[in-house]
């Protein structure tokens, strides 16, 4: 077993503060916020949305790598896979010497005593960790506290007899975690359901029952292994993958609360049914935050900052793109010129470059926001590159 496992970082806080501080803080940001999330440039406007960024689970994690980079600094390092979904910070990670296991370069690695391996703010799979400990790694454990949260309900589920049906995505790290917590339990058993889609499909087999061959046809992969959908549908908890979009997340729910209540009666949903709120707080702020903005000004476009594999900045540039133009970049590189953009729509898995998305004269007014793995570093990049486009 693992000599150490490290859930509290270091106590070398300020021995990296600065170093944080210039790879991710941004002075213009910081005006920003003081100028009441406004920014003006000429012609250009730029309304910052009151959440975005970097969440305390996302701060907390990233300062942890950079101190035990430090703590250990003759040791080989490593990261499990991407600590946060945003190409940047994982970029800064590898300039420190840590290096990925998740990566080609690292497919031969197997570490081992004297060996650091810091786990995500995902969490990893329960099995993942025990193999881990079983080669003697020293851990530095950065799992969100949110993430944790889901995991204890999920537990509890599995203790209970109820199947956990997980609201996310089934390749993401945080819900494949998720789901082995529930397997880790005897008997526990999982269901990944991604969308409103999915959702009616299973509450249609509750109330009405179908074809099992059929139902394990379509959600085989996203199911513990020996899923039964006629047993382990007749009791469920309901979970999420934390950055998941919450409106979603409530609908689904609820779905599912009616299917059982339709086939077991309402008399029986407490001995059959159980859900429990999720949602990370910091993703909820920022898509609350993100809506008020939408509402309190009259925006041309939307501008949403973050990696394309980060949920929750897929999520908020959902909920922009219901109500005008919205542009998904992952950095200030996607902003060609005043003419063309790179950009990931949100009806499509692939990034496109476009024409025609700034104004080309007149005031324009810009609605901006970003994911809870964006360092205000990128954001302040992206709006001087806005000013002199706009102003150019």
């Amino acid at each position: 077993m693992a000599d150490l496992i490290f859930r509290k970082g270091f106590a070398l806080g300020p021995e990296v503060a600065g170093e944080l501080a210039a790879d991710y803080h941004s002075g213009l940001v910081q005006d920003i916020k003081a100028a009441g999330f406004r920014f003006e440039r000429g012609r250009l406007t730029v309304h910052l949305a009151h959440e975005f960024g970097f969440c305390y689970g996302v701060d907390r994690a990233i300062d942890y790598a950079y101190q035990a980079r430090r703590r250990f600094p003759d040791q080989a390092v490593y990261l499990t896979g991407e600590i946060i979904h945003n190409p940047s910070v994982n970029q800064n990670l590898r300039r420190l010497g840590i290096r990925f296991l998740s990566e080609p370069d690292c497919s031969a690695a197997t570490p081992g005593p004297g060996d650091v391996v810091i786990l995500p703010a995902f969490g990893v799979p329960v099995e993942l960790l025990a193999e881990l400990q079983r080669q003697g790694c020293t851990l530095v454990d950065t799992t969100c506290g949110s993430v944790l949260n889901v995991w204890k309900n999920v537990r509890r589920y599995a203790a209970d007899g109820f199947t956990s049906v997980i609201h996310g995505k089934i390749h993401h790290e945080e819900t494949q975690a998720t789901a082995s917590q529930a397997t880790d339990q005897p008997g526990g058993r999982y269901l990944v359901v991604l969308n409103r889609a999915e959702a009616t499909a299973v509450c249609g087999y509750i109330e009405r029952g179908g074809d099992r061959r059929v139902f394990l046809e379509r959600f085989g992969p996203a199911a513990s292994a020996g899923f039964d959908p006629d047993r382990d549908l007749a009791r469920i908890g309901l979970a999420n993958q934390t950055t998941m979009l919450m409106s979603e997340s409530l609908e689904i729910a609820e779905m599912f609360r009616q299917a059982m209540a339709a086939r077991y009666g309402d008399a029986s949903l407490a001995e059959r049914f159980r859900a429990f709120e999720t949602i990370c707080s910091a993703t909820q702020d920022r898509q609350d935050a993100v809506v008020t903005l939408l509402d309190a000004h009259r925006l041309d476009l939307m501008l949403v900052i973050g990696g394309y594999n980060s949920s929750n900045t897929t999520n908020l540039a959902k909920i922009c793109a219901r109500r005008l133009p919205t542009y998904h970049i992952a950095d200030v590189t996607a902003l060609i010129s005043g003419a063309t953009i790179r950009h990931r729509p949100v009806a499509g898995p692939d990034e496109m470059v476009e024409p025609g998305w700034l104004p080309s004269s007149g005031p324009v007014v810009i609605g901006m926001t970003a994911g809870a793995s964006t360092p205000d570093h990128i954001v302040g990049l992206v709006v001087e590159r806005l000013a002199d486009l706009a102003n150019g």
